[in-house]
């Protein structure tokens, strides 16, 4: 994939939690596997995160009837706690996470880059339901 046909994708949300807080439930593995789902009807029964730059991550996403599932994964370029992730999917693609602290809130900006297989709106669609899911679960925790 060539950087001069990349399309980016932005996605956010404000999250009602301080910001670490927020960082724990964004980056600990018991709490990604609560939250990194679309949809009611798929889980993330793994997640491994080795959080520092050059280290790896994998979340297991499947469907909950079992008919289908990825893991998801990728290396991580940069991390500053509490305040940005960046990192490359194991295909190639960034992302990068802005974390902004707002008093008792906290911004959440990821931008990534769009594949070619699905449409744009979906990718977006997709991504901001994990995002809203995540506020959700923070937010309750």
């Amino acid at each position: 994939m060539t950087t001069n046909n990349v399309t980016h994708i932005t996605i956010s949300a404000t999250i009602n939690a301080p910001a670490e807080k927020v960082w724990t439930a964004w980056t600990e593995p018991a709490h990604i596997t609560k939250w990194n789902t679309a949809s009611d009807d798929w889980h993330s029964p793994r997640a491994e995160n080795d959080l520092r730059p050059g280290g790896t991550f994998v979340t297991r996403m499947e469907a909950k009837d079992g008919s289908m599932g990825f893991d998801f994964g990728g290396k991580y370029d940069a991390v500053e706690a509490h305040q940005l992730i960046s990192y490359a999917m194991a295909d190639g693609r960034r992302v990068k996470i802005v974390f902004q602290a707002e008093g008792n809130q906290t911004s959440v900006t990821e931008t990534f880059d769009a594949e070619q297989e699905n449409s744009i709106d979906m990718q977006q669609a997709g991504w901001q339901a994990i995002l809203d899911n995540f506020k959700r679960y923070t937010e309750n925790l």
